[in-house]
């Protein structure tokens, strides 16, 4: 067991607490969603570069495939095989709503065993598939999956974590998502000489971290902020003394409960995130979403394979390189893990801005500069793009606006993996120069719109971060915003 760690700065009272075991095996199961998630991103671009799989769901592209140059632009241009990709994400764009929903009246943990129905449902489906329908089918369910994980992991680990150290754990989400990508790989290259079934075994194995996580969050703990916020307030005060390792946790316990007060006197949660003090934290939300996507990195992740092919690559070569991509990834996602809490989040974005920008300027190097570029993203836009919005809402507009963060990057997921072939087609290496240009953009919005949040507690972010901000200070009307008052000691009232 850790140090006791105290929390607290100016006049915020001090959260103590230690680093346990316990919280490190809820944050492993829990992250099992994103290495669900990850392997679902990382065995799509496989899959579809594999002539058994080809030959039977998509025959005019393998047909194209086998009478064209290997430097073909075009010949995985085809509507239906980007759709097999994409149509994952716009189900998790839908059922991220519903999952915001749940997360918040049944809680975090009963949200992630739904998710992992879903992906045993549609780990069968795809897995078995015999028509093409039953294949969309199958990714359809997978994406009902995602949206409910995507929804209620983030989440569960930012309140899980001691702030201190809240970036870390929150980021092993992005890092089992880098692993998912990289097994994903892996198994790809391995399947890509079975034939005629590697396809189908490639999709099966998703089976495994879907199992886990349906198993393993049955063995874990929900967050004392959703036990609290719901009127369970004794068995909320017992979690959080076992979940921070110590007896006294009063102080934490207090803010907990006077954030759920404020929070229950919000009835509806998306009129209220519309309102103008709810601006800062739902504008950076989304906007890190869209950025994430036009960094350009899903378009590499998916396609990996078929985009070393289309440049020169031979099918064994290509599904290589994908899974030396996928280990740097991870690698660089570990970075990340330690570096977060201590040079902060602004401090990775502004650094993986000029280090991406230059890789897609110079893209004809595709191996080493596909490696680098992803270094950039796995230890900056692609964790801090989960963990920013997971921290950043106050708790009345928490699970609401954190639905528009996911369903936000549902949607332009999908948009990439539905266009980025046939970009790809017509623009040629012209689409790095459009990644590129998105990639100046989000520079200029991480140095002087986004507020830093290292070491704030999640609760205090309001007080702390919005309101002292340069920008967004201007949109706390004091109406919307009341005052963070100290709670008070002794017995609260049950929450209604």
């Amino acid at each position: 067991m850790a140090p006791a760690i105290a929390v607290g700065g100016g006049d915020m009272p001090v959260f103590e607490g230690r680093i346990t075991v316990y919280v490190v095996a809820c944050v492993i199961i829990a992250a099992f969603g994103g290495l669900m998630f990850g392997y679902d991103i990382g065995i799509s671009g496989g899959v579809t570069a594999m002539d058994d799989f080809l030959e039977r769901f998509f025959p005019r592209v393998y047909e194209k495939k086998k009478h064209a140059h290997e430097d073909n632009y075009c010949k995985y241009d085809n509507q239906f095989l980007q759709l097999f990709t994409s149509c994952l994400y716009l189900a998790a764009l839908i059922a991220s709503f519903v999952a915001s929903r749940v997360c918040s009246k049944q809680g975090r943990r009963p949200t992630m065993q739904i998710a992992s129905f879903f992906f045993l449902v549609g780990v069968v489906l795809t897995s078995a598939a015999f028509h093409i329908s039953m294949l969309i089918l199958g990714r359809l369910a997978l994406g009902i999956g995602v949206g409910f994980a995507n929804q209620a992991v983030p989440l569960f680990l930012s309140e899980l974590a001691p702030a201190k150290i809240r970036g870390a754990l929150n980021i092993s989400f992005q890092l089992f998502i880098t692993i998912g990508i990289f097994i994903a790989n892996m198994v790809n290259y391995a399947m890509s000489n079975v034939h005629p079934y590697g396809w189908r075994l490639s999709l099966a194995i998703a089976g495994v971290p879907a199992l886990f996580l349906c198993v393993g969050s049955m063995s874990i703990c929900e967050t004392p902020t959703s036990l609290i916020e719901r009127g369970r307030l004794e068995e909320g005060r017992v979690v959080l003394q076992r979940i921070r390792g110590v007896a006294n946790v009063d102080n934490e316990f207090d803010s907990i409960v006077h954030a759920c007060e404020m929070a229950n006197q919000v009835t509806k949660p998306f009129s209220k995130l519309m309102k103008r003090s709810s601006r800062p934290p739902l504008v950076i939300a989304i906007l890190l979403q869209v950025f994430q996507q036009f960094t350009g990195i899903n378009a590499i992740m998916f396609y990996a394979p078929v985009l070393f092919q289309t440049v020169g690559f031979g099918s064994e070569a290509s599904l290589l390189s994908a899974v030396i991509t996928g280990l740097v990834n991870v690698f660089s996602t570990l970075v990340s893990v330690y570096a977060v809490d201590k040079a902060g989040r602004r401090a990775l974005l502004l650094e993986a801005v000029v280090q991406m920008f230059i890789t897609q300027m110079e893209a004809i190097i595709v191996v080493v500069l596909v490696c680098v570029f992803v270094m950039g993203f796995a230890w900056s836009w692609g964790p801090l793009g989960w963990l920013i919005p997971s921290e950043t809402f106050p708790l009345e507009t928490r699970t609401a606006g954190f639905a528009f963060a996911v369903s936000t990057n549902m949607l332009f997921t999908f948009l990439v993996a539905q266009a980025f072939l046939s970009m790809l087609c017509n623009m040629k290496a012209g689409i790095f120069f459009f990644f590129a240009a998105w990639i100046v953009v989000m520079g200029l919005f991480a140095m002087f719109l986004l507020p830093e949040t290292k070491g704030v507690p999640v609760d205090a972010v309001t007080e702390r971060v919005w309101k002292q901000h340069w920008f967004w200070k201007r949109f706390m009307d004091e109406e919307d915003v009341k005052p963070a008052a100290k709670a008070p000691s002794g017995i609260h009232p049950h929450l209604t």
